[in-house]
């Protein structure tokens, strides 16, 4: 793979996501587009957030060793990276400051298919702010071209 046109795609994510005890439900079901350049997938769509006016830009970018990372821009700025069974640091960056976050992912599975042109990403992951455990998250991420 190794085409730089942009391919129209449906992508639906659902993420679970469990802070102090409590389940919360997000699905978002949108139209964004895929690129490939040098081996590496993009997805880019737009997401609302609560609490923010303008909606934010988010690129899933899918590596060739299958790490993935999830990226927001605009006024929410935060880059997830995500390694099985691995720990990484980020920065959060939101209207209101600058925090520092890790994610530890306990679960990364990456499946993508050609014909048509298709694929699912489940990630489950610990978010953390220092030491404190902030919540557990269960993400999954469907696209069809």
């Amino acid at each position: 793979m190794s085409q730089r046109e942009k391919t129209p795609v449906n992508i639906l994510v659902k993420t679970e996501v469990t802070q102090e005890g409590e389940f919360k439900e997000f699905l978002i079901d949108v139209n964004g587009h895929m690129v490939v350049i040098n081996d590496v997938l993009y997805l880019r769509y737009d997401e609302l957030l609560e609490g923010v006016d303008k909606p934010v830009p988010v690129t899933i970018k899918v590596l060739p060793d299958g790490d993935v990372t999830l990226i927001r821009s605009g006024e929410v700025k935060m880059k997830l990276n995500f390694s099985f069974e691995q720990r990484r640091e980020t920065t959060y960056s939101t209207p209101y400051g600058m925090m520092s976050i890790f994610t530890l992912t306990n679960h990364l599975h990456v499946s993508l298919k050609d014909n048509p042109t298709s694929g699912d990403i489940a990630i489950d992951y610990d978010l953390f702010a220092g030491e404190e455990k902030l919540g557990m998250y269960h993400l999954v991420i469907n696209f069809t071209a």
